[in-house]
């Protein structure tokens, strides 16, 4: 299931991607169904088990998806037409909304740091005893096709393609045993960074948290739908150049283990983001290096989660 954040009119709500690309407001088109099943008070009834906001969805967990699921499965039995569910806004065809990211505010955006071997290499780290963890706020996540800005502070722009986890239950000192049970699924992401401004300090939040500069999405893959995270290859080009190919498999220390390591010094909260690591190939890197500037264009690409790609601008006039 591809769970999405829409936004249409103004307002984001929460929806599915389907294959032929209609998003279906799972709020709205449970509401429907409820109330042709003749269910008491659909509306709040749909509200409680499948909320229009991603972070309260994810909470409700697998409740929710089982009742997405059989809504999705009522649309297809023809139980009202196509036209009759986009008049009442069940179905809104994708061309007619712009999708967001996927979690558009979450509580947590974690991020590991020198998680693939040849990254390491190449940054000229050696590897690290325990996973390299820091933060980036909340307010630099976008979605796909939202503008990364270049600032005017820095020509040193660089990306980073990641795998990135969606938490979706509250979870302390989880065991890498039992670690995906929490995970809601997966995305695309970009660890956009201003190198000279990483270096300003040892923790390099600086450096990852400008704002536009933690593009995500365009979907969240269910965990169901994945059932071998280390299995997937991800691919960065920057103007359809290929920078990054590495296989998820590559990761030093893999999903299991981040939330392990994570759960034991604080709750993981249903909505909560950890970009997984960047494997080689970033500007900085690069012989002579290459940074990003307004004009170009990254793409980042997992298996099965879609394509996130955004333009880079001028960060518009502060003035």
């Amino acid at each position: 299931m591809r769970l999405v954040s829409y936004t249409r009119h103004g307002r984001t709500r929460t929806g599915v991607l389907r294959d032929n690309d209609d998003v279906v407001d799972v709020n709205r088109a449970t509401a429907a169904r409820l109330c042709d099943e003749g269910a008491p008070r659909p509306v709040l009834a749909a509200d409680a088990i499948t909320p229009s906001t991603m972070i309260d969805l994810l909470a409700v967990g697998q409740p929710a998806l089982d009742a997405i699921t059989t809504t999705l499965a009522w649309i297809d039995g023809g139980a009202m037409t196509h036209d009759a569910l986009v008049a009442d806004g069940s179905l809104v065809p994708a061309a007619d909304v712009h999708l967001a990211a996927p979690v558009p505010t979450p509580g947590k955006v974690m991020a590991i740091g020198i998680n693939y071997r040849a990254h390491a290499s190449e940054m000229e780290r050696e590897l690290p005893d325990h996973p390299t963890v820091f933060t980036k706020v909340s307010s630099c996540i976008i979605g796909v096709g939202d503008a990364i800005h270049a600032p005017a502070e820095s020509h040193m722009l660089d990306w980073e393609g990641e795998f990135c986890v969606v938490i979706g239950k509250y979870a302390r000192h989880v065991s890498a045993a039992n670690a995906l049970d929490v995970v809601a699924g997966y995305m695309n992401g970009n660890d956009v960074t201003v190198r000279d401004w990483q270096r300003h300090t040892p923790t390099w939040m600086m450096g990852k948290s400008w704002d536009t500069h933690g593009p995500t999405g365009p979907w969240i893959l269910t965990a169901d739908e994945v059932p071998d995270p280390s299995a997937l290859e991800l691919k960065t080009y920057v103007n359809d150049v290929e920078k990054q190919s590495a296989p998820t498999s590559d990761l030093l220390f893999d999903i299991p283990q981040l939330i392990e390591y994570l759960s034991t010094a604080f709750t993981l909260e249903p909505g909560d983001v950890i970009f997984t690591g960047t494997p080689a190939g970033v500007g900085q890197a690069r012989d002579p290096q290459e940074w990003l500037k307004a004009g170009d264009t990254v793409r980042v690409e997992i298996t099965g989660l879609g394509s996130l790609e955004n333009p880079v601008i001028a960060e518009p006039n502060r003035g």
